[in-house]
């Protein structure tokens, strides 16, 4: 549904919460992508005959190394195993182990390369085999020309409403990833707070008039070819 209004959308607004206390509106997110990786060994008795094993658990090990090792934080890429899993009893060489995998993205070039690199894994510990499963399912959304023309926009109705607004990027995603590919999309549009998913969570109540005001006066705008001349969006990035 979202993907088929989007395709026939001037505009999309997001009103997920806005970024940290200033209340900046959301120009940019990581794509995100979840992956579950299983190894498939062979059980053995770890006292009395470990040879004839082969421990999914020491190949897990070595390719959860490989994949904290793609994280490159001056690109802005994150790979986290989030959780593992994996064995029957401490005295059984493993026959089985499992990880999930976090990923975060700022570009969709990021997105290809992470993805063909862990689909590529292979297995080091002989008698394992590696099965891999996932996607990034949430494209980047990253700061096009088009999405750059509708923030200009924000920017002055935000001034002629007396106050001033500003842009950031976020590293989680929304429903904005998704809009963003098919139309010019403004995301962090709702509440201004802070402590997001913690118990200091909270948003402003006094900020809520203004951001009501700045939603109304987006929507009330004429078309963006008609309303924001294109301009060079370099200094804006």
């Amino acid at each position: 549904m979202i993907v088929r209004l989007a395709r026939r959308a001037d505009r999309c607004f997001v009103l997920e919460p806005s970024l940290g206390p200033e209340g900046s509106l959301k120009t940019a997110r990581k794509g995100v992508g979840r992956f579950t990786i299983t190894v498939k060994g062979r059980a053995a008795h770890a006292g009395l005959d470990p040879g004839q094993g082969a421990s999914a658990i020491l190949e897990l090990s070595l390719i959860v190394q490989q994949l904290f090792a793609l994280n490159d934080a001056e690109r802005g890429v994150t790979v986290n195993v989030g959780t593992i899993d994996g064995g029957l009893s401490p005295n059984v060489v493993a026959p089985e182990s499992k990880a999930t995998v976090d990923v975060r993205v700022p570009t969709k070039e990021d997105a290809a390369r992470i993805e063909a690199i862990i689909f590529g894994i292979q297995p080091q510990t002989p008698g394992t085999r590696v099965e891999i499963r996932g996607a990034i399912g949430r494209p980047p959304m990253e700061r096009t020309a088009r999405n750059q023309r509708l923030w200009r926009l924000a920017v002055r109705c935000a001034e002629e409403l007396g106050f001033q607004i500003d842009q950031a990027a976020a590293g989680g995603g929304s429903d904005g990833n998704t809009t963003s590919q098919l139309a010019p999309t403004l995301d962090g549009l709702g509440a201004v707070g802070a402590g997001a998913h913690a118990l200091s969570e909270h948003l402003v109540l006094d900020k809520m008039i203004e951001r009501s005001a700045l939603l109304a006066r987006l929507l009330s705008c004429p078309p963006l070819d008609v309303a924001v001349p294109p301009e060079d969006d370099t200094h804006s990035v």
